[in-house]
């Protein structure tokens, strides 16, 4: 189980570096908008750009991780629901198998 964490935690990390790669670039591509910017204006409208777009991204990651952990929770209920009425059939079936088998052997003795 520690592989699978640390390889999530690997995945998530790159995952965010790949966010923060990506509001850069945004944030270039906006100021390369902005040609009056002088290098000092350019620079903190990037620097404010990428600290939004960070602080909408963790928030919708967030949403994210809520919205997963409950549909995971919700799965499990239904999976274990299902699980417990396969195996009522199950157990179900067997019993009338053993029935109708002993009934057999039964009526077989009787002759």
């Amino acid at each position: 189980m520690q592989l699978d964490q640390a390889v999530n935690e690997i995945e998530g990390f790159l995952l965010w570096e790949a966010e923060k790669d990506r509001a850069r670039s945004r944030a270039a591509d906006f100021c390369a908008g902005l040609p009056w910017l002088t290098d000092t204006q350019r620079r903190e409208v990037e620097l404010r750009y990428c600290q939004d777009q960070r602080e909408t991204s963790r928030a919708y990651l967030e949403r994210i991780a809520a919205r997963s952990a409950a549909l995971r929770t919700e799965y499990e209920g239904v999976y274990r629901a299902l699980r417990r009425r396969l195996i009522t059939g199950l157990l179900a079936g067997t019993v009338a198998v053993v029935a109708l088998v002993t009934m057999a052997a039964v009526g077989l003795g009787a002759r």
